[in-house]
């Protein structure tokens, strides 16, 4: 099993810059992705961000490339997620998953293991 609790989310004005945490306790965190999802009120939740387990390749939605950078720690068992340039429609619930199966199957699905979510809120 894995435990996966999110952190720092808030209120920022658009322009603003937030960073996100996920601290993953359980099973062992460095041989496995990590993505990041997000959903608005009354959407879909959406991908986000996806790293691999060393780090070394990353993804982004078209809807956050440029102003979101995910990355990790293994050694501290957290992902993060720093987030620019932050617009009214960034606010959503983000959350971080944990994908056991290959990264090159899908940056942006078949994760197994979800947080609970944390709320992040751009006033314009």
């Amino acid at each position: 099993q894995v435990q996966l609790v999110e952190s720092g989310g808030g209120l920022v004005q658009a322009g603003g810059s937030l960073r996100l945490s996920c601290a993953a306790s359980g099973r062992t965190f460095s041989g496995y992705a990590m993505g990041w999802f997000r959903q608005a009120p009354g959407k879909e939740r959406e991908f986000a961000a996806a790293i691999s387990w060393s780090g070394g390749v990353t993804y982004y939605a078209d809807s956050v490339k440029g102003r979101f950078t995910i990355s990790r720690d293994n050694a501290k068992r957290t992902v993060y997620l720093q987030m620019n340039s932050l617009k009214s429609e960034d606010t959503a619930v983000y959350y971080c998953a944990l994908k056991t199966t290959s990264i090159y199957a899908g940056a942006n699905t078949g994760y197994d293991y979800w947080g609970q979510g944390t709320q992040v809120t751009v006033s314009s």
